[in-house]
This record gives structure tokens, C-alpha cells and sequence, in this order.
């Protein structure tokens, strides 16, 4: 067994793919707070591809870890000099393994705020990325601004050169830049949120604007924050994952990455101190992101909303298996089409059918094993932000909202907790003790679950939703998954005589 290091490189198996450049002669250039799959599947992967083809030497990344689960993945990457294996892994079972080393470093920020804050303000860092989910750009639930209250940003503001939060850490870094007469650096965010360079402009620049309104001035002024929309599904690492990569190539890796081929990253060219030559591996460089962007969460993103609870509900535990069957393959691409995509604008150079029916191959990638408990995570996060859109959009125009109406009939009847065999569901949601006695009660007034103002908005007010809602929901819980489909099937197709 090869323990995977700088050391080890030229000894691993020849399938496995290898950095040719010197780490070694690696410096920093960017720094990425939230290192996790995601990013090590793909902007560590095509910082990784730019340095295979002799480029961007001097853009290696710096990893930030800020939450308490970061540690782990610090000392991981740690342990073998933070290389970590991506695997691809191919519908027809072909593994592509490739050893990525972009990451030349990782600190754990609670362990040396001061010492993180010195480095991101060292002028070599000319890039501060981010994928820190889709809740933590602490935006409040309910105004839709930025949460001053909560406890790491009061510690924070109360603290500011021992910050705890992402938001102290970067706001820190540019404040000192700024007295010390340095360009700022970029603030890059890789998440799945609409228009995620602009929210995460306002978020940092309202926690700056509480620090000092001088400071929340020039952040808003100097420091760039691009949009991006970022696509590629990335499992949970599992231990058979680890095993596998032990039986088939003889190779120790604390943690590795598992992925599908398909990868896309669209990016605003909006930058304060240069960029990677991105463009040059793929990454689509663009003006305008937001056609892109509401592309991939109301088709991608949506979708699997759209597969995931309803899937569980059927009994089934992965998505491949969802998008192997046909009643669910008709269902997604009857959302796709006739749901979703009217709420677009042109995506300039898509074909937007050719991408609907990639997404059912993506999807049904027997490989990938992506599991719908993942999918159905933090709920309250995504479904306001990716089907909520689409619902409102559908009733300003007279569209159809049936399936859209569904879908979030499966979530309400998933935070039940219970599944259709009457086994407990390990709901996994920040709102999971405010929405499971709502959905409870649901049976007795079935609109409750929708009246929640802050995820929904006035939804409840509109009838032609609501009538479409309860009877999914009815339907769901009389029926169960499978037999509602069918009947939403049957009734498109009556529809249509």
C-alpha cells in the first residue's frame, strides 16, 4: 500500500495520473475558505489542469478552514503534503484517477486567526474564494439582509482582529491591505445562489459597513466580487470509496474525491488583480453569468429537489435509481420543459433541450452512487432559492406549476418524518424543529406547511397553486410517490387530448 505524498508520487500506479510540475516551485496566489468536495472537485481541479500545462505557478491555493468540521479535512490534507486523489468516475465503470496538487497549504483558522488575517493580507494573494453552502452567507431568513445577531459575527464585531466568521477573517485582511496602501484582493464565491458575487458583495460589505462605515465604504467601492455558476456533482466521500481506491490502485488516501465527468464553470471577468488563465482549461469567462446561472438552479438544482424527496418516498435511496425509471424520468423532463425552462432567458450558446436530456444521463449515472438524503438536505436553503422562482414566474405568465407544485408537496410530506413503510426519516434541516411539527399537522389543514411566510412567501394566497399543492399532498399521502406521478401523468395526458 502507497501512502499518497510528494514523497510517493513517482511510486503509484500508472493508471493514476500525477502532477508533472514541481510543487515545490508552487507560491501562493488564491486562498479558498471551505474546502471541501466541491472545491477539490473543481476549481482545485482546474487550477490543477492550468499548472499540468505549465501555467499559473504562482496561483496556488491556500485552504481556510473555519468550522469545527474543518479540522479533519485540515489534518488530512495535512498528513500527505495536501495532495488528495479526484477520481472520475465513468457511467460504464471506467475510474479516472488524477492526483491533484493546486493545494500547497491549509489552515484552520480558529487555531491562528491573526496569523490567517497576515496572510490574506500578503499581496501575493490576489484571489479570496469561497464555497460555503448556500446558508452561510448569514443572510437573515426573513428580511433577506444581513444577520447581525448572530453569535460569531457579534464576537466579531466585537473582536475584530480575533475573528471566528468568514466575515471577520476576510474584512479584516482588506482592512489592512487598505492601511497599508495595498490593491485589494477579489472576493470570489463559488455557490450555488443566484447572483452569488452580489450576495456575497452585500453580506460582507453590510458586516464591514457595521465594523466601520468607512471601511464598508472602500469594500464596496475597491473590491470586486464576481458571479459565477459552478456545476458538478460531488458525493459524500464513503469509506468504500477509500477501499476502492486501496483494492484497484494500491493507494492510501485519507481523502479522496469522487466525481462525475461533467464539469462546467461560467465566471463574470471581473477581477481587481489578474486571474488564471482559466479560459484556457474550460472555465467559460463571461459578462454576464445570470442566463448560465438561472439555468443550472432551475433545471439542475430543481430537479433533483424534484427527484429527491419523492424518490425516497418510493423507496428508492440513490439518484440513479430515481432517473433509471421511466415515471421519474417523465416527470423530471416535464418539469424541465414545460416548468423551468419558460422561466429563462436565452442562454447564449446552450441547447437548451440537448441540456435537459444530459442531465438525465448525469443524473442516472450508476457510478456516481449520489444519495437522495444528500439531495433532500437543508431543504429550507434551497427550495425557496431554486423552485420558489419558478413557481412565481410560472404564475405571473399563466404557465403550468403542476410538477413545481408537487415538488414541494414531496418536501412537506417528507418533513413528516416518517416514510411510506412508516420508518423515521433523518430529516436534516436548520428549520428541522420549526418544520416537522407544521408538517405534522398538515393532515388536519394542508395548506400549513406552505403558509410559512418566510420560506414562501404569498404563495398560500394563490389559488391556482394551492389547489395544485393539496391535491399533490392529498395525493402523497392517501396514494403515496409512485401513484401520485402515475395520476399527474394521467392527467397531463388527458390535458393534452
Amino acid at each position: 500500500m502507497t501512502r499518497l505524498s510528494n514523497a510517493t508520487l513517482a511510486q503509484l500506479d500508472p493508471h493514476v495520473s500525477v502532477p508533472s510540475y514541481r510543487r515545490t516551485a508552487l507560491t501562493p496566489g488564491m486562498a479558498h475558505i471551505g474546502v471541501g468536495g466541491f472545491h477539490r472537485a473543481h476549481q482545485a481541479m482546474y487550477l490543477d489542469r492550468l499548472m499540468e500545462a505549465g501555467q499559473a505557478h504562482d496561483w496556488g491555493i491556500v485552504g481556510i478552514g473555519v468550522m469545527p468540521g474543518d479540522r479533519r479535512m485540515q489534518e488530512a490534507l495535512a498528513s500527505q503534503d495536501y495532495l488528495y486523489t479526484l477520481v472520475v468516475k465513468h457511467p460504464n465503470g471506467v475510474l479516472e484517477p488524477r492526483v491533484i496538487g493546486s493545494i500547497i497549504d491549509y489552515r484552520y483558522a480558529p487555531d491562528d486567526p491573526e496569523g490567517v488575517i497576515e496572510m490574506l493580507a500578503d499581496p501575493a494573494i490576489r484571489i479570496v474564494s469561497l464555497t460555503v453552502t448556500e446558508g452561510g452567507y448569514n443572510v437573515h431568513p426573513i428580511t433577506g439582509e444581513f444577520d447581525l445577531e448572530t453569535a460569531d459575527v457579534l464576537h466579531d464585531l466585537e473582536h475584530p482582529m480575533a475573528p471566528r466568521s468568514s466575515f471577520g477573517l476576510v474584512v479584516a485582511a482588506i482592512e489592512r491591505r487598505r492601511d497599508r496602501g495595498l490593491a485589494p484582493f477579489t472576493v470570489m464565491s463559488c455557490d450555488n445562489i443566484p447572483g452569488n458575487g452580489d450576495v456575497a458583495r452585500r453580506m460582507f460589505g453590510a458586516f464591514a459597513h457595521a465594523r466601520d462605515p468607512q471601511l464598508g465604504q472602500y469594500l464596496e467601492a475597491q473590491v470586486p466580487f464576481p458571479n459565477s455558476m459552478v456545476d458538478r456533482i460531488t458525493p459524500v466521500t464513503t469509506p468504500a470509496d477509500i477501499e476502492e481506491l486501496h483494492q484497484r490502485f494500491d493507494l492510501e488516501d485519507a481523502w479522496p474525491v469522487i466525481c462525475e465527468p461533467f464539469t462546467q464553470w461560467v465566471l463574470e471577468d471581473h477581477f481587481a488583480m489578474g486571474r488564471p488563465a482559466l479560459d484556457d482549461v474550460g472555465v467559460q469567462v463571461v459578462e454576464d453569468v445570470e442566463p448560465y446561472e438561472l439555468m443550472k438552479l432551475r433545471l439542475l438544482n430543481a430537479s433533483h429537489q424534484a427527484m429527491c424527496y419523492l424518490g425516497y418516498l418510493a423507496g428508492y435511496r440513490y439518484a440513479h435509481e430515481v432517473c433509471q425509471d421511466p415515471l421519474f424520468v417523465e416527470f423530471l423532463l416535464g418539469y424541465m420543459e414545460d416548468e423551468g425552462s419558460p422561466t429563462l432567458p436565452e442562454v447564449p450558446g446552450v441547447d437548451l433541450d440537448q441540456y435537459r436530456h444530459t442531465l438525465i444521463e448525469r443524473f442516472a449515472n450508476p457510478e456516481i452512487k449520489d444519495t437522495l438524503a444528500r439531495l433532500c438536505a437543508e431543504s429550507s436553503d434551497r427550495i425557496p432559492k431554486w423552485l420558489v422562482p419558478v413557481i412565481r414566474r410560472q404564475l405571473e405568465q399563466g404557465g403550468a406549476l403542476k410538477r413545481s407544485a408537487t415538488v414541494v408537496a414531496s418536501w412537506a410530506r417528507y418533513a413528516e418524518g416518517v416514510d411510506e413503510q412508516g420508518q423515521p426519516i433523518a430529516v436534516v434541516d436548520r428549520l428541522k424543529d420549526q418544520l416537522t411539527p407544521i408538517a405534522a399537522s398538515q393532515h388536519a389543514r394542508p395548506t400549513a406547511f406552505i403558509e410559512n411566510r418566510e420560506l414562501f412567501g404569498s404563495l398560500a394566497e394563490a389559488p391556482r397553486f394551492v389547489d395544485a399543492y393539496v391535491e399533490a399532498l392529498k395525493r402523497l399521502q392517501q396514494q403515496g410517490a409512485r401513484a401520485t406521478l402515475e395520476a399527474l401523468a394521467a392527467d397531463e395526458a388527458r390535458s393534452q387530448v
